[in-house]
């Protein structure tokens, strides 16, 4: 298991290009994942919102998360909230990232987690571009591997590598341009797209 400890927060769940690719590290043990109800319902419902997917469909997401990532789920960090000092709308997120003493919080909005109300618990915020250029240092093959399975997993409608590539640069520039130059010095058998 890796010793990577990681709290997402929900504007990196947001958006399904990313949320996926995130999902798919964690899941091949790139990092360990962490996340709560909470985070879990806030991303629910701003996908209602934003209507990016219906009810029924915000279900089914939070079935799948919690069945895929059971022992992602954190309790019991309501009680330090309130001794957190970073954006208020954001303290459970750092809340819960104190909880499980991890390393990094992989968030959109740096701005509401400065450095002085992390420093103290030793945590790290980071962009998903930082952290996944980060991801991509750490193992670049797995990161490839999972960028092709999940180009190959798109059906509605079907995309190419570089496709997705181009859908992800709008949240992660810098972890394209590596995928990119990655995938350009290695040779790939690109997966066939069925129709």
């Amino acid at each position: 298991m890796s010793s990577l400890h990681v709290v997402l927060d929900a504007n990196v769940i947001f958006p399904a290009s990313l949320r996926d690719i995130l999902l798919r590290l964690a899941a091949d043990d790139l990092y360990r994942l962490y996340i709560t109800d909470e985070i879990l319902e806030e991303t629910c419902r701003n996908l209602i919102i934003k209507g990016r997917m219906t009810e029924s469909g915000t279900l089914h997401l939070k079935r799948e998360i919690k069945r895929s990532f059971p022992e992602a789920f954190v309790n019991g960090y309501q009680l330090l909230i309130p001794s957190m000092s970073n954006h208020v709308k954001d303290r459970h997120v750092l809340a819960t990232a104190v909880k499980v003493q991890a390393q990094v919080i992989v968030t959109q909005n740096l701005k509401d987690f400065p450095s002085n109300s992390l420093s103290p618990f030793d945590i790290e915020a980071q962009s998903p571009d930082d952290f996944l250029v980060h991801l991509h240092y750490l193992n670049s093959e797995v990161v490839a591997r999972n960028l092709i399975e999940q180009a190959g997993d798109l059906r509605k409608p079907s995309k190419t590598v570089p496709e997705l590539l181009d859908i992800l640069a709008q949240h992660t520039p810098r972890f394209v341009a590596l995928a990119r130059v990655h995938f350009s010095s290695t040779s790939y058998s690109w997966p066939q797209i069925q129709d």
